[in-house]
């Protein structure tokens, strides 16, 4: 009896299939071809056209509407890379500032005490302090008794400064006179004092007293010196006492320190009267002035910016705010609406650490 094998086995050269490929209908006696799948590599090119198609669309159906939503669309992104863009730039340019820095001169100090700058000593003989031909006059301030008005704000500043141990005394101004040569207003004010001995407070307040050099207005006067505080102390100033002439008052204490966002309760004026002689005349320049800086309260534009400019003969750099990041959109900011960003003194202080 012969033995039959099916299938495919070592003697038979070609293997055999019972049925064909493909699935096989027993009832019906036909092959179920099998579907070939789709490709799937076309699929996201279909989702694309689709999406193509409807946009048209809408196009065609609503332009206004699709023009709007493209237009909120950019605007929301200017928005949010210029917010970021201002964030990247005060971090850098804080930590440039920081970079190498070990400690700040005067941690420890609290209060800023300001002395603004009237003019600029020109003498080489400090015995002569009190003479107006010893200071650097316009012709608006040639009167008897003027030269004696800036030494009375200079030892106010220093008295108000020997009664306060965490106060920091800066003469403000700068190089403003181009006649008078390269000396700034606020280091001929910090000779004075030195030439005067400090009025007797020389080992109370001479190591912490300094000077801002570059301010051209009683606004930069304010504003410079907030920012070197923060470049001496590393914080901002819980107070501030500003001392100038006494028709100055409602300049310094409501239009610039509103400018600047500064709490009226820590804000103080240390008022001194000019010489009798120009009284009457400085009356009628002050009311002039506020009413400009009523109207352009950061003296950026018009008579206030050519002043500015005006006082800048030898066109300094202004170092400003390099050395205070956490305010550098107020340096940046002109308008007549009050500056809307943040301001650190509106937050309670903490003193920077160094990077």
């Amino acid at each position: 009896m012969k033995n039959y094998s099916f299938g495919s086995t070592s003697n038979s050269p070609k293997s055999f299939n019972a049925y064909p490929r493909g699935d096989f209908d027993l009832e019906s006696g036909t092959i179920k071809r099998t579907r070939k799948p789709k490709n799937s590599s076309l699929q996201p090119v279909k989702m694309v056209k689709s999406f193509a198609n409807r946009f048209h669309y809408y196009t065609k159906l609503h332009p206004l509407l699709v023009f709007f939503i493209f237009l909120s669309f950019g605007v929301t992104v200017l928005i949010v890379l210029a917010v970021y863009e201002s964030h990247y730039r005060t971090m850098n340019s804080f930590k440039s500032f920081n970079a190498g820095i070990d400690t700040y001169p005067f941690p420890n100090l609290k209060n800023l005490v300001m002395v603004a700058g009237h003019s600029i000593y020109t003498s080489s003989n400090c015995g002569k302090v009190d003479k107006e031909d010893s200071w650097f006059l316009e012709s608006y301030q040639k009167h008897p008794g003027q030269a004696s008005s800036f030494v009375t704000h200079i030892q106010d500043g220093v008295e108000i400064v020997a009664k306060d141990d965490e106060a920091l005394l800066l003469f403000s101004g700068g190089e403003t006179r181009k006649d008078a040569g390269p000396r700034s207003e606020g280091q001929s004010y910090w000779t004075v004092a030195e030439s005067k001995g400090w009025f007797g407070k020389e080992e109370r307040v001479r190591w912490r007293a300094l000077t801002e050099e570059h301010a051209r207005d009683s606004f930069e006067n304010l504003l410079f010196s907030v920012c070197r505080f923060r470049e001496l102390t590393g914080t901002y100033p819980h107070n501030i006492t500003v001392v100038s002439y006494d028709f100055k008052e409602e300049r310094f204490k409501h239009l610039h320190r509103s400018a600047i966002g500064f709490p009226e309760s820590r804000f103080s004026y240390s008022g001194t009267p000019s010489s009798s002689n120009s009284k009457e005349a400085a009356l009628r320049g002050e009311a002039l002035v506020r009413s400009q800086f009523q109207e352009d309260p950061f003296g950026c534009l018009g008579s206030l910016r050519r002043k500015k400019l005006g006082r800048d003969p030898f066109h300094r750099t202004i170092p400003y705010p390099n050395g205070c990041p956490e305010i550098e959109g107020l340096f940046q900011y002109c308008g007549p609406a009050p500056y809307p960003g943040a301001l650190p003194w509106a937050q309670p202080q903490v003193v920077t650490s160094m990077i």
